[in-house]
């Protein structure tokens, strides 16, 4: 694949746009450091309480195989999604402007960015949990208001740094968290074996429609990650390819996915507390390795938000509202706040977690199709980079063939919520190629499409 150097870009168009917002000039990640930002990345407590919505529905081999069918999904669409930014070194909501237009671009990102902010809450209040309880065993400190206000200006302050800041924070936390991951699973094995064997084994499962929603209930978690692959692709080097890109995604995601889901569906299966500092701060057996493991919770909450709750909204914010890059962090820190993620984290909460996954799914699997069919089907691969940046140029205003098919989709997968990313793919996809042939309206977002007329 060529990579588009970009030196061409008129200045005009770029003066007034944000350095964070133009083609990267420096791609500061290497494989084996984009590997480690995804394995760090993507060890998302929600992952855990995925694997709680899953018990008395399918047997434990079922639910492995769910969790890596969805791991593959996300791997894939993340290169289809990435191509783009990675060739050009565009960031997701330049991108978005070829298929929604400079003004249609806050649609999609609205809806990205919501469940971005709302997962930065939800993880930012479990991490100053686990914080909360280490302070309480070593010195009796217990606020844990306090301690989530700091941990969540912690993780804003870590973001400002961009990604050079992630790249290394990601790198030393790999072989950490793979390491104590491996040793919760063990430790709940071991711990309550007795009491996991009682509960599954009535368990008869089934390889019907809710096999199939827990493969969306997982594949929901990095659907928003999935949207803005460019965001992150565009800052690999140029050497690595679409099927190594793939690997890495798969490398990373799957085996992290696997351990957090299953810690998720064994702990919450054998205790009936799907709360994972509970849990591990009452059943360690020992101080040190307590506080060791309510620590890596707490850790991984911030490689996991910085890379893929703050970042994505952050652009958003930029794009939409013309911020500068530290501004649209402290405001995702804000609004994350607001979202009032204790309430997120009762036990109640673990199904309705999973229904808003699967709701917003339904909005971002339509979003997919319309990026992948307009980048890949009619524009073949190949952008005017001075086209994507001119705000008064053919991709200007909204439109609306693009916001008609992802309505569209939308409302077809709401009839099949359970696998709503997935239904929502064909009639996306179909209708916005139909749209963009046939609605006038679209005639200038047609250019440098197969419908070109010049």
């Amino acid at each position: 694949m060529k990579i588009i150097d970009n030196q061409n870009l008129n200045p005009e168009f770029a003066k007034n746009v944000d350095a964070d917002l133009l083609p990267t000039k420096e791609r500061i990640m290497d494989p084996l450091s984009y590997t480690a930002s995804f394995m760090g990345g993507c060890v998302s407590i929600g992952t855990f309480s995925m694997g709680a919505g899953l018990i008395g529905v399918l047997t434990i081999p079922q639910a492995i195989l769910a969790m890596a069918i969805g791991c593959v999904v996300i791997a894939v669409g993340l290169v289809i999604i990435g191509q783009c930014g990675h060739k050009y070194g565009i960031p997701f909501t330049v991108q978005l402007r070829s298929s929604f237009g400079t003004a249609g671009v806050k649609i999609p990102g609205l809806l990205r960015g919501v469940p971005a902010i709302v997962w930065f809450g939800f993880q930012s209040w479990v991490g100053a949990g686990a914080i909360n309880s280490c302070l309480k065993i070593l010195f009796g400190i217990d606020n844990l208001p306090v301690v989530y206000a700091l941990f969540t200006m912690l993780q804003v302050a870590l973001s400002i740094k961009g990604f050079s800041g992630i790249k290394w924070m990601e790198n030393i936390s790999c072989i950490f968290i793979i390491a104590i991951l491996i040793y919760m699973l063990y430790v709940v094995n071991t711990r309550f074996a007795v009491e996991i064997g009682d509960k599954f084994s009535g368990i008869t499962g089934t390889w019907g429609m809710p096999f199939w929603a827990a493969t969306t209930s997982f594949l929901g978690i990095y659907s928003t990650m999935i949207t803005n692959a460019s965001d992150y692709s565009r800052t690999v080097q140029k050497k690595v390819g679409p099927f190594f890109t793939g690997s890495i995604y798969t490398i990373a995601i799957l085996p992290v996915t696997l351990f957090m889901g299953l810690i998720g569906l064994l702990v919450t299966a054998a205790t009936g507390n799907s709360d994972p500092v509970v849990v591990f701060s009452t059943t360690m057996g020992s101080k040190t390795l307590t506080i060791v493991t309510l620590l890596f919770i707490a850790f991984a909450q911030v490689t996991t938000n910085v890379l893929n709750n703050i970042v994505p909204p952050a652009y958003v914010l930029m794009e939409a509202f013309h911020l500068k890059w530290s501004h649209s962090t402290i405001l995702v820190g804000i609004l994350s706040v607001l979202c009032m993620p204790w309430k997120l984290v009762t036990a109640e909460s673990a199904a309705g977690l999973a229904l808003f996954t699967q709701i917003y799914s339904a909005f971002l699997g339509p979003i997919f199709a319309v990026m992948a069919v307009d980048y890949f089907i009619l524009r073949k691969q190949k952008l005017d980079i001075n086209d994507m940046y001119n705000k008064e140029g053919p991709f200007k205003g909204i439109n609306w063939a693009a916001v008609i098919a992802i309505l569209f989709g939308s409302v077809c997968s709401l009839f099949v919520v359970d696998i709503s990313w997935y239904v929502s793919l064909i009639p996306t996809g179909l209708a916005y190629y139909l749209l963009m042939k046939y609605m006038k309206s679209s005639r200038s977002f047609c250019k440098g499409t197969i419908f070109s007329k010049e």
